[in-house]
């Protein structure tokens, strides 16, 4: 319970311990983004299908005081296809979300993104590599890159949610932590937006 108050509200750790001692229970402010298993349950989801058109964008996330980047990629009518943590916002970073998009959800025909030299050269290094592929008798794939802003509306709108629930936290003391913490929310909002589908024992509770 303390976990879902924490991921689906905008609530700090201090505010979720002050709304367990009304409840008599006692919990350690410190304790509650204690939970690797998010990142598990993000990574086994259920989701509903996505779509071949993609829109990429990342976002400033704070971690030991100092600015990081949650690099983010949703479908053209919003759901969620995946999202990652990166010290760095360059060529290396967005090739790795590129990377996880492709294991869990197949190529892209198109990604939409702003005009970012970094994400553009991921995408650049990700076509080589298929064109490598197709040389080696694979089948012939590209992504299309399309830098227009208005098409990326949709991923900054997206954002608002995740940095409403992270804003009153003032900061992630770890990157691990970070990184489960923000599992947990992208999974909520998933299930906000009707993502997820349950499937037997795999059923997921927050």
């Amino acid at each position: 319970m303390l976990v879902r108050w924490y991921l689906a509200y905008a609530l700090s750790y201090r505010d979720i311990e002050k709304l367990a001692l009304e409840r008599g229970l006692k919990v350690d402010h410190s304790t509650i983004n204690r939970s690797p298993e998010l990142e598990e349950a993000f990574r086994r989801r259920h989701k509903r299908a996505t779509v071949s058109s993609l829109r990429m964008d990342e976002t400033y996330i704070k971690v030991k005081g100092q600015w990081m980047y949650l690099y983010r990629a949703v479908d053209k009518e919003g759901n969620t296809v995946d999202f990652m943590l990166s010290e760095k916002r360059d060529e290396p970073a967005a090739c790795v979300l590129f990377i996880k998009v492709i294991g869990s959800n197949g190529v892209p025909e198109k990604v939409a993104m702003v005009k970012s030299g970094a994400n553009k050269a991921g995408i650049d290094t990700i076509n080589r590599t298929l064109a490598l592929l197709f040389m080696m008798g694979g089948v012939f794939l590209q992504i299309d890159v399309r830098q227009i802003k208005y098409l990326n509306d949709i991923v900054e709108q997206d954002h608002r949610f995740i940095k409403k629930i992270t804003k009153p936290m003032k900061g992630f003391k770890a990157f691990h932590s970070a990184e489960s913490t923000l599992a947990g929310i992208e999974l909520h909002h998933m299930l906000r937006k009707g993502q997820h589908l349950q499937a037997g024992s795999q059923s997921i509770y927050l």
